[in-house]
């Protein structure tokens, strides 16, 4: 269990115990999911931004590393700092 934070651990011990049952009205459950899904990450706008090749370059090698696009790459980390799920970092 080794690099696993508290809360990580704690779900792990509960799913090894048996905690965890299976979704009744699974289809239902992934429809209504997929429908959060979709309308949280709606992408009605679009955006032009000139950035250099070596930044754009990176982003494409993260990407394929993450198995996405690199557009939605850019897209989620524009989404996670707005929203304060990511910060910079102090220099």
């Amino acid at each position: 269990m080794s690099g696993l934070d508290k809360e990580e651990r704690a779900l792990l011990r509960s799913v090894e115990a048996g905690e965890w049952r299976p979704a009744r009205r699974k289809r239902a459950e992934l429809q209504r999911y997929q429908g959060y899904a979709r309308a949280t990450l709606k992408k009605d706008r679009r955006v032009n931004i000139r950035i250099s090749g070596r930044d754009l370059e990176a982003l494409q090698k993260r990407a394929i590393q993450e198995g996405i696009p690199y557009q939605t790459l850019i897209a989620s980390i524009l989404h996670k700092y707005v929203s304060g799920r990511l910060s910079e970092e102090a220099l």
